[in-house]
């Protein structure tokens, strides 16, 4: 297999014949994320039942989930989960809507990636009504804990996460949107 540094990401809607690469990715980049200290039963529980091919096709099938894909080379690198009208109690707008995964395969991080799934997914959830993005992000992830802000993002609190049984702190960020109409001719 060819490598080159040198990489044209191309953005697109997912579709039921991703969900596989979906589930791949998206276990890399939990474990890669979560995992710092090794893997332990509630890891790999969580990594198992978000990431099986079947909870990514459900999501994938849901009218109200966006799932946002970036590939390099015709592989997919990345890939944005946004969940429309999900309000949460620190965000307060029943049109707010959130940012449930932004993921980037590590060696795809630092090239304008993570910007260009955010931007895409802030734009796509403005022209479906949304009003504000949050997305929560682990106390324990420091790259993201400063990426949010770089983007406009303010701190609404730090609310705590449930992993299985256990309890982590996170970090609510949220955005005001502008209104949008939806291109359809690039969905």
């Amino acid at each position: 297999m060819a490598h080159s540094d040198n990489f044209e990401f191309t953005l697109r809607p997912a579709t039921p014949a991703d969900v596989l690469t979906i589930a791949v990715l998206g276990m890399q980049v939990f474990m890669d994320t979560y995992a710092t200290e090794g893997v332990r039963d509630a890891i790999a529980r969580e990594a198992l039942e978000s990431f099986a091919p079947q909870t990514i096709a459900a999501f994938i099938e849901r009218p109200d989930t966006l799932f946002l894909l970036a590939e390099a080379n015709q592989h997919l690198v990345g890939f944005a989960q946004v969940c429309l009208q999900a309000d949460h109690a620190m965000v307060g707008d029943q049109h707010a809507a959130e940012l449930n995964r932004l993921y980037v395969q590590e060696r795809f991080t630092g090239r304008g990636l993570g910007w260009q799934l955010l931007q895409r997914a802030e734009i796509e959830a403005s022209a479906r009504g949304a009003s504000k993005l949050w997305a929560t992000v682990w106390v324990g992830n420091p790259r993201a804990l400063l990426f949010y802000p770089r983007q406009g993002y303010e701190n609404a609190g730090s609310p705590v996460h449930r992993l299985q049984a256990e309890t982590h702190q996170n970090v609510l960020f949220c955005k005001s949107l502008k209104p949008m109409e939806l291109d359809t001719a690039r969905v």
